[in-house]
C-alpha cells in the first residue's frame, strides 16, 4: 500500500467514525429559540400525560466552571405504561430509559431537538423485534414535530 492508498484509507475510517456515532440519534429542525423549544417540548410531554423526571441545563452548567456552552438542555422523560413493555423485550434497555431529548443550538445558531431512535436501541439491546419500539418512535416524532413546529 502506498502513502496516497493509506492517507485514503485513514480519511475513510475518519469519516465512518465519525458518521457512526451519530446513529441512532434523530435531529429535528427547531423554528424557536432553544429556550422556547425546551418549554414547548416539557409542555407537550406533560400534556401527553408523561412524567419529566429532570430538566437539565448543560449550558448553566458550564457557567458554573467559567466555562461557555451554547444553548443546551435535557429533558428526561417518560411511563412505565411505554418503558415497562419496552424492558420486557429486553431488560437492559433500562439503561437508556427514561427516554432523553436534547434542545441545542449549533454554531450557525440553528436549534435542533434531537434524541435517541428507539428502533435503533432496540437494535443495541438485541431486541430488534420489540414492537413497542417502533410505537415510541411514532410517539417522540410527534412530539418533537409538535415541538419545533
Amino acid at each position: 500500500m502506498n502513502a496516497r492508498q493509506l492517507l485514503a484509507a485513514l480519511a475513510m475510517t475518519a469519516v465512518a467514525s465519525a458518521s457512526s456515532a451519530a446513529d441512532g440519534l434523530i435531529s429535528v429542525k427547531s423554528v424557536h429559540g432553544a429556550k422556547e423549544t425546551m418549554d414547548r417540548l416539557e409542555g407537550v410531554v406533560r400534556q401527553r400525560g408523561l412524567t419529566v423526571f429532570a430538566r437539565i441545563d448543560h449550558a448553566a452548567g458550564a457557567t458554573k466552571v467559567g466555562k461557555t456552552l451554547r444553548p443546551t438542555e435535557l429533558l428526561i422523560f417518560g411511563n412505565p405504561q411505554g418503558g415497562t413493555p419496552f424492558m420486557e423485550c429486553a431488560q437492559t434497555v433500562g439503561i437508556d430509559l427514561p427516554l432523553k431529548a436534547l434542545v441545542w443550538q449549533d454554531a450557525g445558531n440553528q436549534v435542533w431537538l434531537s434524541y435517541n431512535d428507539p428502533d435503533f436501541l432496540a437494535k443495541r439491546h438485541a431486541a430488534a423485534g420489540c414492537p413497542v419500539a417502533a410505537d415510541l418512535g411514532k410517539a417522540l416524532a410527534a412530539m418533537a414535530e409538535a415541538t419545533a413546529q
